[in-house]
């Protein structure tokens, strides 16, 4: 179960938090064996980020947390894509996006574990 953590600086009315929701569930098939099916997001909002001191630009912080082994090349280009994403939706340069990748060697769900 893959899962994607958004905090920005920015205001994310009803329809970008759909248009996001829609796009990443897209995206996340970049990784192999992985679908919005199972794919579980947050967005946080209106966030006291600072970068370089300065929280006037948009900015974006992204977790993207996977169970089991995340390929490097496949990260990369769902990198590029998650930037772009926030581009399209929020306007966040993607020079203010930054993805933390975390490979999950334990997920629980319905009451045991992976």
């Amino acid at each position: 179960m893959p899962m994607i953590s958004t905090k920005t600086n920015v205001t994310i009315s009803p329809e970008q938090e759909l248009t996001l929701k829609s796009k990443l569930g897209e995206a996340i098939s970049i990784l192999s064996g992985k679908s919005e099916r199972w794919l579980m997001l947050s967005f946080e909002d209106k966030c006291h980020l600072y970068f370089q001191g300065n929280n006037s630009n948009p900015i974006a912080y992204v977790e993207v947390k996977v169970f089991g082994r995340i390929d490097y090349s496949q990260s990369n280009k769902l990198t590029a894509k998650i930037c772009e994403i926030f581009g399209d939706v929020l306007d966040i340069d993607a020079s203010n996006v930054y993805i933390k990748y975390e490979e999950v060697e334990m997920w629980g769900w319905n009451g045991g574990n992976f």
